[in-house]
Formats: structure tokens, C-alpha cells, sequence
């Protein structure tokens, strides 16, 4: 036996001979991780270059935007390199820097949109109060919490998975998995399962609880509320209640897929599901927001027009 360190490279075994469709598979991808830089690059250059968005709820999005930038250059890359090759194995030291890069790029994300619900939350419910509750300072301090603790935390998942005994180094999978590592292991990782759940309260119970207050608040405020209210409350939360569906709906299938045997499945429904969340989030997400708030759809038009 020998810990995840000593293994010179992982095999990823889910990629399948895909024969002259690969170069078509990799123009794809190619096409979509340029989407995703150009879209989100955009909206951050907009919110930054316009005061009159340097606002809470903009500085959320453009944090959002920032992650989605810093998930896809943990994926995309990888892919692209993956599907032209035909090994399909990836060095250890890689393998472990993808999962921490994929795991905070998760954890960060569904704290951000935890950090927005509070904030719609604040904007339909508390409207007198909004300002003072979320001053920039705090909207800084929020968002340099989520990340740190973000990072933190992975860390530690990451360094607690590397010194596990394994007894094999494939990976049924298109990208490292830390799940799946910790399934290869020949030693008890019950250390990492205790991390596991107390990394689970504060990634998913807490983000969780801070958006199902805060929606609950909302709905309660829009059934008691005139038309106006109700209107107003479904403009404002409409793009980030559709991100966050697509976020779980992702993470979901994502952990489905990897927890349980889905050989049932069409290969390519396995790997379109696998990669949703990683690659459809950042694609929705700009957007999403970009189509539906129009101060921030009204300010893109006159930067790519000043840019013309």
C-alpha cells in the first residue's frame, strides 16, 4: 500500500475513443470557455468602470462573476488538453490542485449566492433599512469571508485526501473527484468523513438555511403585499432564484453521478451531466443577469458602444 503521493499520475477512465469527434468536442469546448471569459470579463469590466453600480447587489455579482472566471480555469483548460490526448492520465500534484480549485470554485458560489439572497432579502423586506444594513464595508467584508473560508476549508479537505492509503489510482471520471479518490483508499479515511460532515454544515447546511430564510421572508412579504410589491420582488429575485436552480440542479446530478452506479445511463448523458454545473454555471449565470437587470443590460450596451 502507498499514500495518493507516491502514485506518479490518476487515469481517468471515464473518456471514451470518440475517434475524429474529438477535434469537433474540442472546438466546442474551445468555443464555450471563450464565451465564458468574454461575457463574464465584461460584466466585471461594466460594474467596475460605472459608479453608479458600485452598489451591494453589483459587487455580489461582480464577485460572482470573478469565481466563474476562476471555476472555468480549472475545467476548461484540463478538457481541451484531455480530449486530445490519449493517455487521459493526469499527474498527482494537477489532479489534487483541480479538486482544490473545482471545490472552493463550489463553495464559493453557493456562498455568494447565500450572500445575494440575504441581500434580496434585505432590498424587498427591509427596504428602509437596506442601506445601513449593507454598507460596501460589509459587503467587502462578506465576500472576503466566503472566499478565505472557502479556500481554508478545501485546503484542508485536499490535504487530508492526499495522505490517504490507496489501493489503485483510476478514476472513474472526466476531471479529479475527491470523492472518488477517497473511494480507492485501502485505509479507514473516517477522518476525512468527520471532516467531510462538518465541512458539509458550513458549506451547504448554512448557505442553505441563510437562502431558505431568506426566500421565505420574501414569499411572505409578496402573499401579504400589493401587486406593485409583488412585481417588484419577482424582477429583482427572478435571475438569482434561476441561478440558483441551475447551481443545484448541477451539483446535483454532479454528485449523483459519482456517489451512485448510473452505468444505466447513455455514456454521453453521464458526461453532459458530469460537466454540467461546471460548465453551464458560468455560462447561465452572465447571462442571466446581463438579459434580466436592466441597469446592468443598459450599461453593457453603452461600454461595447463607447468601445465601437
Amino acid at each position: 500500500m502507498a499514500n495518493s503521493t507516491q502514485f506518479s499520475h490518476f487515469i481517468l477512465s471515464a473518456y471514451f475513443d470518440s475517434g475524429h469527434l474529438k477535434y469537433l468536442f474540442f472546438t466546442v469546448i474551445l468555443l464555450l470557455y471563450v464565451v465564458v471569459i468574454i461575457s463574464n470579463f465584461l460584466l466585471i469590466a461594466v460594474i467596475c468602470v460605472n459608479r453608479s453600480l458600485h452598489e451591494p447587489l453589483y459587487v455580489l455579482l461582480c464577485s460572482l462573476f470573478v469565481n466563474e472566471l476562476y471555476g472555468s480555469a480549472g475545467l476548461f483548460p484540463f478538457l481541451l488538453l484531455q480530449i486530445l490526448s490519449d493517455s487521459h492520465t493526469v499527474p498527482t500534484s494537477l489532479c489534487f490542485l483541480q479538486i482544490y480549485c473545482l471545490y472552493t470554485y463550489g463553495n464559493i458560489e453557493f456562498g455568494s449566492l447565500a450572500l445575494m439572497s440575504y441581500d434580496r432579502y434585505l432590498a424587498v423586506c427591509c427596504p428602509l433599512h437596506y442601506k445601513t444594513h449593507m454598507t460596501q464595508n460589509r459587503v467587502a467584508v462578506f465576500i472576503v469571508v466566503v472566499w478565505l473560508f472557502s479556500f481554508i476549508k478545501c485546503m484542508v479537505t485536499v490535504v487530508f485526501t492526499a495522505h490517504l492509503l490507496l489501493c489503485g489510482n483510476i478514476i472513474n471520471n472526466l476531471y479529479c473527484n475527491n470523492y472518488l479518490i477517497m473511494k480507492l483508499a485501502c485505509s479507514d479515511p473516517q477522518v476525512n468523513n468527520i471532516y467531510g460532515m462538518v465541512n458539509g454544515f458550513f458549506s451547504i447546511v448554512t448557505p442553505m438555511t441563510l437562502i431558505l430564510f431568506s426566500y421565505t421572508r420574501i414569499l411572505q412579504i409578496c402573499f401579504a403585499g400589493s401587486k406593485r410589491t409583488v412585481t417588484k420582488a419577482v424582477s429583482t429575485c427572478t435571475p438569482h432564484l434561476a441561478s440558483l436552480m441551475n447551481f443545484f440542479f448541477g451539483v446535483c446530478s454532479e454528485t449523483l453521478l459519482s456517489r451512485l452506479d448510473m452505468s444505466a445511463l447513455p455514456q454521453l448523458l453521464r458526461v453532459v451531466l458530469s460537466l454540467y454545473f461546471l460548465i453551464v454555471q458560468p455560462l447561465f449565470n452572465p447571462f442571466m443577469y446581463g438579459m434580466r437587470m436592466s441597469r446592468l443590460r443598459k450599461a453593457c450596451k453603452n461600454l461595447l458602444r463607447c468601445l465601437a
